[in-house]
């Protein structure tokens, strides 16, 4: 893999890091919080990477360089998964979120929210790209609890299933919206395809 997309990959993995690591400590998931440890491997796994990769690229003073800042950007990147993993170590350790954490994440301007599938809900059985959830609610899946094993990130091709454990972020209006969806008390008939834009 290309230093660029090394970067990339630790860029989206260090980013879900973090929503995954509130979400567990938000619903106290241990579960969630032993995905974020094993993703910190996997960034660290890169970042090691990308220094060998550097390493072989590097023929001249100024190729070395150019290529430390580079090297910065991942150093930072891991940075954030550290953090990540911190915070995912409050809930192994059995951790219990304050009242006032919760008051904090429910007054930031991302709300992350938790859903289960119902059978008869029209997420069921759906991609995410012909569901276009970002589009009509202003919300991201950002992973999927399916049994007892997790689908981080997934992409538009992700098809839902009933009894999928989505993990969401985004607006509150939203998420009051995904809560309908998944529990089957309102259609994507009912949601336009386009959020309307607030005045």
């Amino acid at each position: 893999m290309s230093i660029k997309n090394l970067l990339i990959e630790m860029k989206n993995m260090s980013e879900l890091m973090v929503d995954l690591a509130y979400s567990a400590i938000l619903f106290n998931s241990k579960a969630a919080a032993e995905e974020v440890l094993a993703l910190e491997n996997e960034v660290n796994s890169m970042n090691y990477e990308i220094k060998k990769e550097s390493l072989v690229a590097a023929r001249s003073y100024e190729d070395a360089e150019k290529l430390t800042a580079l090297l910065e950007i991942a150093e930072a990147a891991e940075s954030i998964a550290n953090a990540a993993k911190d915070l995912a170590d409050l809930v192994i350790t059995g951790f219990k979120p304050h009242p006032v954490f919760k008051m904090v994440m429910e007054e930031s301007d991302k709300s992350i929210v938790r859903v289960v599938i119902d059978e008869k809900s029209d997420l069921a059985n759906n991609t995410l790209g012909d569901l276009l959830l970002v589009n009509r609610t202003g919300m991201r899946v950002i992973a999927i609890r399916r049994g007892s094993s997790w689908i981080y990130g997934p992409d538009k091709y992700t098809t839902l299933l009933a009894n999928d454990t989505l993990i969401l972020k985004g607006t509150d209006a939203g998420a009051d919206l995904l809560e309908k969806l998944a529990a089957a008390t309102c259609s994507l008939e009912d949601i336009p395809e386009e959020l309307e834009d607030e005045d």
